[in-house]
Formats: structure tokens, C-alpha cells, sequence
């Protein structure tokens, strides 16, 4: 129930031929408040509608991840936990 976004790193190597190579890990980042759809009584609550790391730390929602052993913990997680979550 939370707005969230993927940061997946690429290169791009060369056009033609068109070589690309995908970072094997990237970054996803999650708002801190359930998401609803925007109207006016709640277009004002960043923390429902951003996912910059820089809003939503400041909310008393924001959980940290103190362990890089556990990936899918926290509004801050690896791309890799993400996709496997998904699966």
C-alpha cells in the first residue's frame, strides 16, 4: 500500500550494435504513509505521495535499516529484495 520507486542502474555501452548492461543491483525507495489517491484534503502529505529519502526520513514512520544482512527491511531497500518480494 506504499508509493515507492526503483532506481535501476545502466549502461549504455554502444548504439549500434546496441549493447546495454544492467547493475545486477539497484535501489528501491518507499513513501512512509499508506498511499490514496490525490485530492485536495490530502495533496499536502509528502509523506504519502514522495519517496525522496530527504522527506520522508524526517517521519516518525521512517524505518532504518541497521543490517545489511537483512535487504528487505525498512523504507530504503535493494532492488534485489523488491524483485524477490515480487516473486
Amino acid at each position: 500500500g506504499l508509493k515507492f520507486d526503483l532506481r535501476i542502474y545502466v549502461l549504455v555501452y554502444g548504439i549500434n550494435p546496441l549493447r546495454i548492461y544492467f547493475f545486477e543491483d539497484g535501489l528501491a525507495r518507499f513513501a512512509t504513509e499508506p498511499y490514496v489517491s490525490p485530492l485536495n484534503c490530502n495533496l499536502e502529505n509528502l509523506y504519502m505521495h514522495l519517496t525522496n529519502y530527504a522527506i520522508n526520513k524526517n517521519n516518525s514512520k521512517f524505518v532504518y535499516n541497521a543490517d545489511a544482512n537483512l535487504a528487505d527491511i525498512g523504507h530504503k531497500r535493494s532492488l534485489k529484495s523488491v524483485l524477490s518480494y515480487l516473486k
